[in-house]
């Protein structure tokens, strides 16, 4: 996978809402939410922007999204090529993981070219297609595999795309075994502990600053023994000074 290394493997969780289904037509991207992962775990580092289609929303659009031109302008939505940048950084070079990614693909190398920039050359997981291969012809939705793994969708009146990247990322780590499967990765041996590169990344422990004790201490402790009848250790330490008895046979 890409990005692995030292600090684990990152993915990128993303979804795209749009103005329609076709960027061949005329169709714009209005939100984009990412969620960073690393070994299937969101780190808590998202990005979400609003963006400006530069052309009119249809209802059948905002009945999905809820996001009409007045909305993405309190939203202060800024257009594509000024917000390119600090989406292809927040990538890097990492997986991009997106349900039914063929769309978000789509729109996302479509407003890219828009903007004067080649298309994305990332590794793809499309979470459609592993849940089809895994449930068969069962539904496959982003809300269906929710609701299959008891992930709630509650307080979720339209899609939105910071949320519906958050669900995903949950949804993709069910897929891969869930927090069992992340707790295994935790448990595998780390390669590089073979040939001790592991080692610089052992914890140090501090000192708890628990010391010799002292002369008085030594004084109160002999004291305290000293009351204790026939206390075992004081027998312990008497049958380690006797002389060993001679030996029959």
């Amino acid at each position: 996978m890409s990005g692995a290394g030292a600090a684990g493997v990152r993915e990128i969780c993303f979804d795209t809402e749009s103005t329609g289904f076709d960027p061949a037509r005329g169709d714009r991207m209005v939100e984009i939410g990412c969620v960073e992962i690393i070994d299937l775990m969101p780190t808590g580092k998202t990005l979400h922007i609003y963006l400006d289609p530069e052309r009119d929303v249809p209802d059948e659009a905002v009945k999905v999204h809820g996001l009409t031109r007045a909305k993405l302008r309190e939203h202060r939505a800024r257009k594509f090529p000024q917000a390119a940048g600090e989406i292809l950084e927040f990538f890097g070079g990492s997986r991009l993981v997106a349900h039914n990614a063929m769309f978000d693909m789509r729109f996302m190398n479509a407003e890219l070219a828009l903007a004067g920039r080649p298309p994305l050359t990332n590794p793809v997981a499309d979470t459609l297609k592993i849940a089809k291969q895994a449930f068969g012809t069962a539904s496959a939705s982003l809300d269906a595999l929710c609701k299959r793994f008891g992930i709630s969708l509650d307080g979720r009146s339209y899609h939105g795309a910071l949320i519906d990247a958050q669900l995903l990322a949950r949804v993709y780590l069910e897929l891969n075994g869930g927090r069992d499967r992340k707790l295994d990765l935790e448990a595998e041996p780390d390669l590089a502990a073979a040939t001790g590169a592991a080692t610089a990344s052992l914890a140090f422990r501090p000192s708890r600053g628990i010391g010799r004790p002292g002369v008085e201490e030594l004084a109160r402790h002999a004291a305290f023994i000293g009351g204790m009848k026939a206390a075992i250790w004081t027998k312990a330490g008497e049958a380690a000074e006797r002389p060993p008895s001679p030996r029959m046979g």
